[in-house]
């Protein structure tokens, strides 16, 4: 199946032949995907009318309708798995059976949000007055804006559209400018959903293409009361300042540095696995990819041996074929920015082992590299910057409170993970004295989230909370409502405050 008839497939026929300034490049070989047109300041201004006009309607639909659109959508997705997932791939260079992971991902994520459109239950409250009830609601929030990544072009934005079309809201989706397709295919698959659904209500999603600001506009709007942003820890800061300057609510999901800690009594071989797939994973381009590898000091050798076998082996090529483990990087850019990480690693004493650029004859236009380990003394300042490519930090300890304060000491909060088979190790690495992240496990690596589970991170990661556990709570209000059925009116904590009626 060539571009264009995957495009079809996805119902996009002929948008890749439409004249543009935004255009997509596939990190696979640099050719040009196609071209589109970025939408306009007024354009995105109208959108946002749209939203809120749209919001009047949806509210007032029972969730468990609401659910039904979402079980729709998730049919659409599940007829359309290899193509969307191709389609991934091709806009994101991370292997076929990560696309086709990446399209899972929103299917279990719309089952979720189905059965959560039965579940968004409130409490009832005791009254210290007689003949009082008390109660918490929740009412749907208003449009909500979504800012996308790369990486995850399509699995991020569900998480949190799935939630929100649940709770009642629309979507504006700024998607990342370069995967503009996967967006557009998306949308196209929920249009579909629409299509067969009993309740019309017109733009519940609109996608948005084009730079950083229209972005703006959606984060400085008071009409959008929730903007959801995934990326860097700058451009969050950046979001919840102009957020919080109309107090607003923002929902942030940034950079990552994830440790896993490698004791003496771990088990090696299940150690090794999991450190393959969360370094290597995506081109270690995930949020939740390791970067560091804090490791006991009677083992650094050999895992050192094991990893740099692993590291000069592993299959990288064209992403859609067969038996490769590890794409491109999604561009030039960020191949500069690995090398000059590497090049930091020198200077602050590292041994460097691969990185370099390969593939060059074969793809003059893209950006294919070796996995890089780089062998530390200390965590150094590179150390506690995250690098967005396949780069892994080793890194010797000689006790366990050592090693939880090197794992503690960077700015970021995301993913961790410790490898023990001592209970007291991994217990104290699950307390409030342990990992400061808002994702801890135990001989798993920190890659790889189930959507059931609460997905975000603390300090530098920027506090959010989206996918599964009570995430929904954000794309919602909540009321505390009291009723009297009483002939009298006692009040709150006894006051008595006796007027005469007439």
């Amino acid at each position: 199946m060539n571009n264009h008839e995957l495009l079809q497939a996805l119902g996009l026929d002929g948008w890749e032949s439409k004249q543009g300034t935004l255009i997509s490049r596939s990190p696979i070989d640099g050719c040009e995907i196609g071209r589109l047109q970025e939408h306009t300041l007024q354009e995105v201004a109208h959108n946002i009318e749209n939203a809120v006009q749209s919001f009047k309607t949806w509210r007032l639909a029972p969730p468990p309708q609401r659910g039904e659109l979402i079980r729709l959508f998730g049919e659409e997705l599940r007829a359309h798995k290899e193509e969307l997932g191709k389609l991934i791939t091709l806009e994101t260079g991370k292997i076929l059976e990560e696309g086709r992971g990446e399209v899972q991902e929103m299917i279990d994520m719309c089952d979720f949000a189905v059965g959560l459109s039965r579940q968004l239950y409130g409490l009832t409250i005791a009254s210290e007055r007689p003949s009082h009830r008390m109660m918490e609601t929740w009412h749907p929030l208003g449009p909500i804006g979504i800012i996308s990544p790369f990486n995850f072009p399509a699995a991020i934005w569900c998480w949190n559209f799935a939630l929100a079309i649940v709770c009642g809201n629309p979507v504006i989706w700024k998607a990342s400018e370069k995967t503009p397709f996967t967006a557009l295919a998306s949308a196209k698959l929920f249009e579909r959903a629409t299509s067969r659904f009993s309740i019309f209500t017109p733009h519940l999603l609109q996608v948005v293409l084009g730079g950083g600001e229209l972005g703006a506009i959606l984060v400085e709007s008071p009409k959008i009361p929730l903007i959801s942003a995934t990326g860097s820890s700058h451009m969050g800061k950046a979001v919840a300042k102009s957020v919080a300057g109309r107090l607003g609510r923002y929902l942030l999901e940034l950079s990552g540095n994830n440790a896993m800690i490698l004791t003496p009594s771990a088990d090696l071989a299940l150690a090794t696995r999991a450190i393959s797939f969360s370094a290597l994973g995506t081109t270690g381009q995930r949020c939740t990819s390791l970067r560091r590898l804090i490791v006991h000091a009677s083992l650094y050798t050999e895992i050192s041996q094991r990893l740099k076998r692993i590291f000069a082996h592993v299959t990288v090529g064209n992403p859609l074929e067969s038996g490769v483990l590890m794409g491109p990087l999604i561009d030039q850019k960020s191949f500069e920015e690995m090398q000059i990480a590497l090049e930091q690693a020198r200077t602050e004493g590292g041994k460097v082992w691969g990185g370099e650029r390969i593939l060059q004859n074969q793809f003059p236009n893209a950006y294919y590299v070796k996995p890089a380990l780089v062998e530390m003394q200390e965590q150094t300042a590179i150390v506690q910057k995250e690098t967005f490519a396949p780069l892994l930090y080793l890194i010797p300890y000689q006790s366990f409170e050592e090693a939880l304060t090197i794992h503690n000491d960077v700015s970021q909060g995301l993913s961790s993970c410790i490898f023990t088979n001592d209970v007291c190790e991994a217990e104290i690495f699950l307390s409030s004295a342990g990992s400061d992240c808002g994702i801890a496990n135990v001989n798993i690596g920190p890659s790889g989230a189930e959507i059931g589970g609460a997905f975000g991170g603390e300090k530098e990661t920027g506090g959010g909370r989206e996918s599964g556990s009570d995430s929904w709570k954000n794309y919602m209000r909540r009321a505390t409502n009291t009723i009297n059925y009483a002939k009298d009116l006692p009040l709150a904590q006894g006051i008595q405050f006796n007027v005469e009626t007439v």
